[in-house]
Protein backbone atom coordinates (compact mmCIF):
# COMPACT_ATOMS: atom_id res chain seq x y z
CA UNK A 1 0.00 0.00 0.00
CA UNK A 2 1.67 3.33 -1.00
CA UNK A 3 1.74 6.19 1.48
CA UNK A 4 -0.63 8.98 0.36
CA UNK A 5 1.53 11.89 1.26
CA UNK A 6 5.24 12.46 1.70
CA UNK A 7 7.26 15.05 3.78
CA UNK A 8 11.04 15.49 3.47
CA UNK A 9 13.91 16.12 0.77
CA UNK A 10 15.41 13.48 -1.13
CA UNK A 11 17.98 13.15 -3.78
CA UNK A 12 17.06 12.04 -7.76
CA UNK A 13 19.70 11.18 -10.29
CA UNK A 14 18.24 12.90 -13.17
CA UNK A 15 19.23 10.80 -16.30
CA UNK A 16 20.21 13.51 -19.74
CA UNK A 17 16.76 14.50 -21.57
CA UNK A 18 15.09 15.60 -18.54
CA UNK A 19 14.76 18.72 -17.23
CA UNK A 20 13.84 19.79 -13.74
CA UNK A 21 10.58 20.28 -14.31
CA UNK A 22 10.50 16.68 -15.68
CA UNK A 23 11.71 15.29 -12.97
CA UNK A 24 9.38 17.46 -10.25
CA UNK A 25 6.40 16.20 -12.76
CA UNK A 26 6.92 12.77 -13.10
CA UNK A 27 7.64 12.22 -9.52
CA UNK A 28 4.27 13.61 -9.08
CA UNK A 29 2.43 11.09 -10.93
CA UNK A 30 4.60 8.45 -9.03
CA UNK A 31 3.97 9.84 -6.11
CA UNK A 32 0.29 11.05 -6.23
CA UNK A 33 0.96 14.46 -4.82
CA UNK A 34 1.34 18.09 -6.02
CA UNK A 35 3.43 19.66 -3.97
CA UNK A 36 7.26 18.48 -5.06
CA UNK A 37 9.64 20.50 -5.77
CA UNK A 38 13.57 21.09 -6.87
CA UNK A 39 16.34 23.21 -4.69
CA UNK A 40 18.54 23.83 -7.83
CA UNK A 41 17.81 24.30 -11.63
CA UNK A 42 20.28 20.56 -13.82
CA UNK A 43 20.87 21.56 -17.55
CA UNK A 44 18.34 19.05 -19.84
CA UNK A 45 21.89 17.52 -21.32
CA UNK A 46 23.07 17.11 -18.11
CA UNK A 47 22.82 14.57 -15.41
CA UNK A 48 23.46 13.74 -11.89
CA UNK A 49 22.06 15.03 -8.51
CA UNK A 50 19.19 17.14 -8.17
CA UNK A 51 17.87 17.55 -4.83
CA UNK A 52 13.76 17.50 -4.22
CA UNK A 53 11.29 18.62 -1.47
CA UNK A 54 8.51 16.84 -1.05
CA UNK A 55 5.42 17.90 0.81
CA UNK A 56 6.31 20.35 3.59
CA UNK A 57 9.86 19.47 2.42
CA UNK A 58 9.53 22.04 0.19
CA UNK A 59 9.31 24.89 2.51
CA UNK A 60 12.97 24.62 3.67
CA UNK A 61 14.28 25.78 0.15
CA UNK A 62 15.28 29.04 1.48
CA UNK A 63 15.95 28.05 5.13
CA UNK A 64 18.82 25.47 4.17
CA UNK A 65 22.23 26.61 3.80
CA UNK A 66 24.11 26.89 0.55
CA UNK A 67 25.83 24.08 -0.03
CA UNK A 68 29.09 23.68 -2.53
CA UNK A 69 28.17 21.76 -5.36
CA UNK A 70 30.24 19.51 -7.59
CA UNK A 71 30.76 18.38 -10.76
CA UNK A 72 32.43 16.52 -13.25
CA UNK A 73 32.86 18.04 -16.79
CA UNK A 74 34.81 18.07 -20.11
CA UNK A 75 35.95 20.52 -22.17
CA UNK A 76 36.13 20.69 -25.75
CA UNK A 77 38.96 23.03 -26.95
CA UNK A 78 38.83 24.42 -30.12
CA UNK A 79 35.42 24.97 -30.76
CA UNK A 80 32.91 27.93 -29.79
CA UNK A 81 29.23 27.05 -29.57
CA UNK A 82 26.16 30.00 -29.07
CA UNK A 83 25.14 28.11 -25.73
CA UNK A 84 29.20 27.46 -24.64
CA UNK A 85 28.38 23.76 -24.28
CA UNK A 86 28.29 21.01 -27.78
CA UNK A 87 25.03 21.07 -27.93
CA UNK A 88 24.32 24.85 -29.15
CA UNK A 89 25.58 26.10 -32.95
CA UNK A 90 28.68 25.59 -33.55
CA UNK A 91 30.65 29.16 -34.61
CA UNK A 92 33.70 28.27 -35.22
CA UNK A 93 35.96 25.18 -35.15
CA UNK A 94 39.98 25.26 -35.13
CA UNK A 95 42.78 23.74 -34.35
CA UNK A 96 44.25 23.83 -30.55
CA UNK A 97 47.97 22.75 -30.16
CA UNK A 98 47.87 22.86 -26.37
CA UNK A 99 50.50 20.21 -24.36
CA UNK A 100 48.62 18.24 -21.40
CA UNK A 101 50.56 19.78 -19.06
CA UNK A 102 49.79 23.65 -20.61
CA UNK A 103 46.08 22.69 -20.74
CA UNK A 104 46.89 21.32 -16.65
CA UNK A 105 47.95 24.64 -15.70
CA UNK A 106 45.26 26.54 -17.25
CA UNK A 107 42.10 24.78 -15.28
CA UNK A 108 43.94 24.48 -11.97
CA UNK A 109 44.66 27.86 -12.17
CA UNK A 110 40.67 28.59 -11.80
CA UNK A 111 40.67 27.28 -8.16
CA UNK A 112 39.66 30.60 -5.58
CA UNK A 113 37.01 33.05 -6.61
CA UNK A 114 36.95 34.85 -9.96
CA UNK A 115 34.28 37.10 -11.42
CA UNK A 116 31.98 34.95 -14.32
CA UNK A 117 29.98 36.56 -16.77
CA UNK A 118 26.81 34.34 -16.86
CA UNK A 119 26.12 33.18 -20.33
CA UNK A 120 23.20 34.43 -22.42
CA UNK A 121 21.66 30.88 -22.63
CA UNK A 122 20.74 30.80 -19.02
CA UNK A 123 17.84 31.29 -16.80
CA UNK A 124 19.20 34.71 -15.54
CA UNK A 125 16.86 37.35 -15.47
CA UNK A 126 17.73 40.92 -16.60
CA UNK A 127 14.65 43.70 -16.71
CA UNK A 128 12.20 40.84 -15.64
CA UNK A 129 13.00 38.57 -18.67
CA UNK A 130 15.03 35.43 -18.91
CA UNK A 131 18.59 35.57 -20.74
CA UNK A 132 17.83 32.49 -22.61
CA UNK A 133 14.71 34.18 -24.08
CA UNK A 134 16.67 37.42 -25.41
CA UNK A 135 18.97 35.01 -26.85
CA UNK A 136 16.77 32.99 -28.69
CA UNK A 137 15.33 36.24 -29.97
CA UNK A 138 19.00 37.05 -31.10
CA UNK A 139 19.95 39.39 -28.31
CA UNK A 140 23.01 39.81 -26.56
CA UNK A 141 23.19 42.17 -23.42
CA UNK A 142 25.18 43.55 -21.36
CA UNK A 143 25.83 40.93 -18.13
CA UNK A 144 27.49 41.94 -14.77
CA UNK A 145 30.54 39.55 -13.74
CA UNK A 146 29.56 37.85 -10.66
CA UNK A 147 32.02 36.28 -7.89
CA UNK A 148 32.01 32.67 -7.73
CA UNK A 149 34.43 30.72 -5.59
CA UNK A 150 35.60 27.08 -6.72
CA UNK A 151 36.94 25.61 -3.74
CA UNK A 152 38.87 22.60 -5.26
CA UNK A 153 39.14 22.11 -9.23
CA UNK A 154 41.44 18.61 -10.47
CA UNK A 155 42.21 17.46 -13.34
CA UNK A 156 40.89 13.83 -14.31
CA UNK A 157 42.43 13.32 -17.70
CA UNK A 158 43.43 15.40 -20.71
CA UNK A 159 43.36 13.07 -24.79
CA UNK A 160 43.47 15.12 -27.73
CA UNK A 161 41.59 18.54 -27.22
CA UNK A 162 39.35 17.33 -24.46
CA UNK A 163 39.89 17.54 -21.00
CA UNK A 164 38.15 16.03 -17.79
CA UNK A 165 37.66 17.57 -14.37
CA UNK A 166 36.34 17.71 -10.95
CA UNK A 167 35.27 20.89 -9.68
CA UNK A 168 33.50 21.48 -6.22
CA UNK A 169 31.90 25.09 -6.59
CA UNK A 170 29.91 28.03 -5.36
CA UNK A 171 26.36 28.52 -5.92
CA UNK A 172 25.89 30.48 -8.81
CA UNK A 173 28.51 29.03 -10.72
CA UNK A 174 28.32 28.28 -14.70
CA UNK A 175 30.17 25.41 -15.53
CA UNK A 176 29.70 26.01 -19.13
CA UNK A 177 31.34 29.56 -18.58
CA UNK A 178 34.07 28.04 -16.67
CA UNK A 179 34.99 25.85 -19.61
CA UNK A 180 35.03 28.96 -22.33
CA UNK A 181 36.96 30.93 -19.54
CA UNK A 182 39.93 28.08 -19.48
CA UNK A 183 40.22 27.97 -23.21
CA UNK A 184 40.23 31.99 -23.12
CA UNK A 185 43.48 31.35 -20.82
CA UNK A 186 44.59 29.22 -23.02
CA UNK A 187 44.39 31.12 -26.12
CA UNK A 188 41.38 29.38 -27.84
CA UNK A 189 37.55 28.68 -28.27
CA UNK A 190 36.03 26.45 -25.93
CA UNK A 191 32.82 24.91 -25.17
CA UNK A 192 31.60 21.90 -22.18
CA UNK A 193 30.94 18.47 -23.50
CA UNK A 194 29.74 16.67 -20.85
CA UNK A 195 28.36 17.44 -17.52
CA UNK A 196 27.47 15.22 -14.31
CA UNK A 197 26.37 16.48 -10.73
CA UNK A 198 27.88 14.27 -8.41
CA UNK A 199 26.62 16.24 -5.15
CA UNK A 200 24.25 19.09 -4.35
CA UNK A 201 22.19 19.91 -1.80
CA UNK A 202 24.06 18.21 0.67
CA UNK A 203 23.13 15.03 -1.08
CA UNK A 204 26.18 13.22 -3.00
CA UNK A 205 25.64 10.41 -5.91
CA UNK A 206 25.71 7.66 -3.73
CA UNK A 207 22.33 8.64 -2.39
CA UNK A 208 20.56 9.38 -5.35
CA UNK A 209 17.86 7.35 -6.49
CA UNK A 210 16.68 6.79 -10.08
CA UNK A 211 12.63 8.23 -11.27
CA UNK A 212 12.67 3.92 -11.41
CA UNK A 213 13.77 3.05 -8.47
CA UNK A 214 11.75 5.80 -6.58
CA UNK A 215 8.60 4.23 -8.49
CA UNK A 216 10.04 0.61 -6.94
CA UNK A 217 10.11 2.02 -3.44
CA UNK A 218 6.82 4.01 -3.53
CA UNK A 219 5.01 0.94 -5.06
CA UNK A 220 6.68 -0.98 -1.86
CA UNK A 221 5.42 1.65 0.34
CA UNK A 222 9.24 1.68 1.20
CA UNK A 223 10.14 4.83 0.11
CA UNK A 224 10.14 6.73 3.51
CA UNK A 225 13.33 5.49 4.60
CA UNK A 226 15.23 6.93 1.79
CA UNK A 227 13.83 10.43 3.09
CA UNK A 228 16.16 13.20 4.98
CA UNK A 229 13.60 14.25 7.00
CA UNK A 230 12.46 18.02 7.79
CA UNK A 231 14.54 18.87 11.09
CA UNK A 232 17.43 16.83 9.77
CA UNK A 233 18.03 18.70 6.91
CA UNK A 234 17.67 21.88 9.11
CA UNK A 235 20.11 20.60 11.30
CA UNK A 236 22.76 23.75 10.90
CA UNK A 237 20.22 25.47 12.93
CA UNK A 238 20.15 24.69 17.11
CA UNK A 239 18.54 22.47 18.36
CA UNK A 240 16.05 23.65 21.13
CA UNK A 241 13.19 21.81 23.62
CA UNK A 242 10.03 23.39 25.39
CA UNK A 243 7.72 21.67 28.00
CA UNK A 244 4.59 20.54 27.18
CA UNK A 245 3.33 23.20 28.62
CA UNK A 246 3.64 25.66 25.97
CA UNK A 247 2.27 22.98 23.68
CA UNK A 248 -1.06 24.92 22.91
CA UNK A 249 1.02 28.04 22.00
CA UNK A 250 3.15 26.47 19.91
CA UNK A 251 0.81 24.36 17.68
CA UNK A 252 -1.49 27.74 17.24
CA UNK A 253 1.99 29.61 16.30
CA UNK A 254 2.39 31.90 18.86
CA UNK A 255 5.31 32.96 20.02
CA UNK A 256 6.96 32.07 23.23
CA UNK A 257 9.28 33.25 25.88
CA UNK A 258 12.63 32.81 25.37
CA UNK A 259 13.03 31.78 29.03
CA UNK A 260 10.46 28.78 28.37
CA UNK A 261 13.01 26.99 26.34
CA UNK A 262 15.86 24.67 27.45
CA UNK A 263 19.69 24.67 24.94
CA UNK A 264 19.23 28.30 23.87
CA UNK A 265 22.95 28.91 25.08
CA UNK A 266 24.60 27.04 22.10
CA UNK A 267 22.60 29.04 20.03
CA UNK A 268 24.30 32.31 20.10
CA UNK A 269 26.57 31.76 17.06
CA UNK A 270 23.48 31.09 14.85
CA UNK A 271 22.43 34.05 13.02
CA UNK A 272 19.29 34.57 10.52
CA UNK A 273 17.72 37.88 9.01
CA UNK A 274 20.33 39.72 12.71
CA UNK A 275 18.29 37.01 15.08
CA UNK A 276 19.48 33.99 16.05
CA UNK A 277 17.68 31.03 15.05
CA UNK A 278 16.93 27.73 16.37
CA UNK A 279 14.59 24.45 15.73
CA UNK A 280 12.29 24.50 17.91
CA UNK A 281 10.95 21.19 20.04
CA UNK A 282 8.42 20.25 22.34
CA UNK A 283 9.10 17.54 24.92
CA UNK A 284 6.02 15.62 24.82
CA UNK A 285 6.12 12.11 27.37
CA UNK A 286 9.26 12.07 27.00
CA UNK A 287 9.71 12.41 23.09
CA UNK A 288 10.97 15.75 21.15
CA UNK A 289 8.23 16.70 18.60
CA UNK A 290 9.52 19.07 15.93
CA UNK A 291 7.63 22.23 16.09
CA UNK A 292 9.40 24.57 13.52
CA UNK A 293 12.29 27.17 12.89
CA UNK A 294 12.17 30.32 15.14
CA UNK A 295 14.17 33.07 15.94
CA UNK A 296 14.64 34.90 18.94
CA UNK A 297 13.15 38.88 18.89
CA UNK A 298 16.56 40.48 20.82
CA UNK A 299 14.27 42.91 22.20
CA UNK A 300 11.56 41.20 23.78
CA UNK A 301 13.66 37.73 23.82
CA UNK A 302 10.62 36.03 22.11
CA UNK A 303 10.70 33.07 19.85
CA UNK A 304 8.65 33.97 17.06
CA UNK A 305 7.92 31.41 14.16
CA UNK A 306 10.16 31.59 11.41
CA UNK A 307 8.16 28.32 9.67
CA UNK A 308 5.83 25.81 11.28
CA UNK A 309 6.35 22.70 10.16
CA UNK A 310 3.93 20.72 13.04
CA UNK A 311 1.21 18.84 11.72
CA UNK A 312 -1.72 17.98 12.78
Amino acid sequence: MQAEHYNGLIAVWKEQGYTSHDVVAKLRGILHQKKIGHTGTLDPQAKGVLAVGLGLGTKTFDLLPDHWKTYEAEVTFGVQTDTEDIWGNVLKIHDVSKTPEEIIQAICSFGGTYDQIPPMYSAKKIDGKKLYQLAREGKIVERKAVPVTLKDIQVLSVKDNKARFIVTCSAGTYIRTLCVDIGKKLGCEACMSSLTRVMAGGFSKEQALTLEKIKELADKNELESRLISIDTALGHFPKVIASNEFEKQLKNGNAISSNAVLGLQEASIDVCSHDICVRLYLNNNGLDEFIGVYHLDKSSRLLKPVKIFYRN
